[in-house]
């Protein structure tokens, strides 16, 4: 962790990648090896909503009227989840910020304590390859861990490894013909991110194309380096 001069800084990651990358799986690796916290949108929309809070109220409204939920409720919802002690140790953002709107928002609010982006982590994957690893991915509906068809099954068939869950759970839009669309969305939105970053020297680069412990491996590395 950075030191200032009146208090430590916890640091802050982030994972960028298409939908299929393993931002999900190697966040929460991340998080039971080092202890930091990952938070994801979809989790804080649903946790401020749940908890009543005046951002949580908003979001709540927003949602009950079929609208997107507004960059500037989800700033203020991840500014009251970054204040809670446990994110002292340091967080992973997965799944936020999607634009460069986002991102100059983030800076700003990390800017009021004295925070900054540690690293932006992109994995990089092939499109291509993007079908067979999204159509073939499911999930735990008891604790959420992510299992796929061919490169991480349950070492036990029908049980989950974590929880012994028993109720496994699929996307409905996690076949083939949705995928080449989330994918152009991805390219056109989220991507630029990575020019965002690498113009504040914060960019780094796994390839996510390999085995899980392998980019897990790669991911912790540069994890290590940034809680220095």
């Amino acid at each position: 962790m950075r030191d200032t001069d009146t208090h430590t800084i916890a640091p802050v990651l982030i994972l960028l990648g298409p939908p299929g990358a393993g931002k999900g799986t190697q966040a929460r690796m991340l998080e039971e090896k080092f202890g930091l916290v990952q938070l994801s949108t979809g989790d804080l929309l649903r946790a401020a909503v749940a908890s009543g809070t005046e951002a949580g109220k908003q979001a709540k409204a927003v949602m009950e009227a079929g609208e997107l939920v507004s960059d500037d409720i989800v700033i203020a919802i991840l500014r009251d989840r970054l204040a809670e002690p446990d994110c002292a140790r340091g967080v992973i953002l997965d799944g936020f910020p999607r634009t460069t709107v986002q991102a100059q928002a983030l800076d700003t609010l990390l800017a009021e304590t004295g925070q900054k982006i540690d690293a932006a982590i992109s994995l990089d994957v092939d499109d291509a390859a993007m079908v067979t690893r999204i159509s073939g991915r499911y999930t735990c509906g008891t604790c959420g861990e992510g299992y796929h068809d061919t490169f991480k099954s349950p070492a036990i068939e029908g049980q989950c490894d974590k929880c012994k869950g028993t109720d496994f759970q699929r996307r409905a839009d996690d076949n083939a013909e949705t995928v080449a669309a989330r994918l152009e969305a991805y390219h056109a939105q989220t991507a630029p991110l990575i020019d965002f970053y690498a113009k504040q020297s914060a960019l780094m680069r796994v390839n996510a194309m390999g085995p899980i412990d392998d980019i897990a491996a790669k991911l912790g590395a540069i994890v290590k380096a940034a809680t220095r």
